[in-house]
């Protein structure tokens, strides 16, 4: 599925942002806000950069030190950062904001008035900073920004003052009247902030759509397109935004002009992220995106790279845990073609990165429509994808091995397919998979190891209605290890979906070849319903193996 190859493919990880109490209200933008897993320490030198001192901020009500007009233009171009640079500042600057403000919420509840206020000031500071450091890179801001910010910086000294008052007493009924004041106030900054934001963020998008349309130039072009795709990193309404405000027929205006060749990639990488959501699907289909990238995918001059990051767009748009794909209808006039071109991409594949991203598309193809799977018969795929299997620097992780057996379970349901499984050593490969186990311990690949166990032993049990491919598999084995995998909660990393898989391998196996079966393990894993073997199983302690 998508999630796979994403994070696997440069690690396209997403964290949300969790608001609490008053913050309920911020909008997506405030709560989805890219957090950097880096040490501590690492974390907190970069946080320092942004930090200003209270007082000398509130003094200065943040305003820059005072340079001639003829001079200014030329010291804001000379500081300035890259586009990219600074909407990542701003991003860092608002998230800082947002951890502010949730804290101050806790704090409120707990009446600790002093923290209140102090943390009031340095959210007043982080604001009016925010405001001018965009301020300084950005020229045509529009009224309803400004608008915005002069609202949010009212509201952040009225909260100020509101803070102060309330140190300054000790009688319990004023604090309790006026905590209903700074509750309210506090939930129209978050309002205002979040506005402000997205206000920010859409003005961004559409300035660097804007250059991407407009420039004839491979490096501006390329330039905004690498601030695009970093947008789209962070969060669903980024790519929200993009999306309406055209950012999906704008990339494919590059993907089809020969001068920009060489950005297709870049292009492509940053539609795969924009149509993660159902505004950028549609969009794709009312400018024949999927037409595109047919023409891509069976253009034989593009280099494996525009191939490959045309094959992630399709995984994308075809992924089974999107709910909107249903108007994808120019995609099954498409689908043979691109199917083709995927099985070759995983023939012809010269990396371990390019063959997941051509299988992980060709397994959500199965998964979208049945008529892909007679195809791939037609095409050999089976052979090829057993034959890739056996290559450890192409099928080099589990992530690839989990597309693979997608696709071998999906074709599983043909009649045909159990010969072709005979024939490439199919059923050899199932049982190795059987065993797969994470090396690293990570979450992400201890969860595609368990798919990996899970599909292989629904594939066997389909399989293994052929006496040929049931004869084979109670010859290599595979017996006494579906009833290892049933019993040792350890070998199945305590997975309920990878124990009901082979249950049913098992009484499949066992209808097949009784004899290969002891007495116990038929009485509880096989004579009874398999909900009562589901139970027994789940309840085994290790230490009954």
């Amino acid at each position: 599925d998508c999630s796979l190859w994403r994070s696997a493919h440069k690690n396209r990880i997403n964290m949300a942002f969790k608001g609490e109490d008053h913050l309920d209200s911020l909008p997506l933008p405030v709560q989805r806000m890219h957090l950097i897993q880096v040490d501590s320490v690492q974390r907190w030198m970069e946080d320092l950069k942004l930090m200003t001192d209270c007082e000398c901020m509130c003094i200065l009500q943040s305003k820059p030190i005072s340079i001639e007009k003829d001079e200014q233009n030329e010291f804001i171009l000379s500081s300035q950062h890259s586009t990219c640079d600074n909407l990542q500042l701003l991003l860092k600057r608002a998230w800082i904001i947002s951890t502010e403000l949730t804290r101050i919420a806790q704090k409120l509840e707990k009446n600790r008035w002093q923290r209140v206020h102090s943390m009031t000031v340095r959210v007043n500071c982080h604001v009016r900073s925010m405001i001018n450091e965009y301020n300084t890179f950005t020229r045509n801001s529009s009224e309803e920004m400004h608008q915005f910010e002069k609202l949010l910086i009212d509201k952040c000294s009225e909260f100020t003052a509101f803070t102060e008052r309330c140190m300054q007493t000790e009688d319990e009924q004023i604090l309790k009247s006026m905590k209903s004041c700074i509750n309210e106030t506090l939930t129209t900054i978050a309002q205002y902030f979040g506005r402000l934001i997205e206000l920010v963020l859409t003005h961004e998008a559409q300035n660097l759509l804007r250059q991407i349309e407009l420039s004839d130039s491979v490096y501006v072009t390329e330039s905004a397109i690498s601030s695009l795709f970093s947008l789209t990193q962070e969060g669903a309404h980024l790519c929200r935004i993009i999306a309406k405000e055209g950012g999906v027929v704008v990339l494919f205006k590059i993907c089809r002009q020969d001068c920009f060749r060489c950005l297709y990639p870049q292009t492509l990488r940053t539609l795969a992220s924009i149509c993660c959501v159902e505004e950028g699907m549609h969009q794709l289909e009312k400018v024949d995106g999927i037409l595109c990238l047919a023409d891509i995918l069976t253009d034989n001059t593009h280099s494996e790279a525009t191939h490959a990051e045309a094959a992630a767009v399709i995984a994308q748009i075809t992924s089974p845990h999107l709910t909107f794909t249903q108007h994808l209808s120019s995609f099954l006039e498409n689908m043979e073609e691109i199917v083709t071109a995927l099985v070759k991409l995983c023939q012809e594949a010269s990396s371990g990165e390019v063959f997941l991203l051509a299988s992980a598309a060709l397994a959500n193809i199965t998964f979208f429509d049945t008529m892909a799977c007679e195809i791939l018969l037609q095409l050999n795929a089976m052979k090829i994808l057993l034959a890739a299997c056996s290559d450890k620097h192409i099928v080099d992780t589990p992530y690839s091995r989990d597309q693979v057996v997608t696709i071998l379970a999906n074709m599983s349901v043909l009649d045909q397919c159990a010969s072709e499984i005979i024939q490439g050593n199919g059923v050899q490969l199932l049982m190795e998979m059987l065993f797969e186990r994470s090396s690293s311990g990570n979450s992400a690949e201890v969860a595609a190891c368990e798919r990996v166990q899970q599909k292989s032993a629904v594939t066997l049990a389909r399989l293994s209605r052929d006496p040929e491919v049931a004869d084979a598999a109670v010859k290599l084995s595979c017996i006494p290890r579906l009833i290892k995998l049933c019993r040792s909660p350890t070998e199945r990393n305590n997975s309920d979906s990878v124990l009901v898989a082979c249950l049913a391998a098992l009484r499949r196996l066992a209808v097949m070849s009784p004899d290969g079966l002891e007495d116990s393990d038929f009485q509880q894993l096989v004579k009874p319903r398999l909900v009562d073997s589901f139970l027994l199983c789940t309840n085994m302690e290790e230490s009954f193996v």
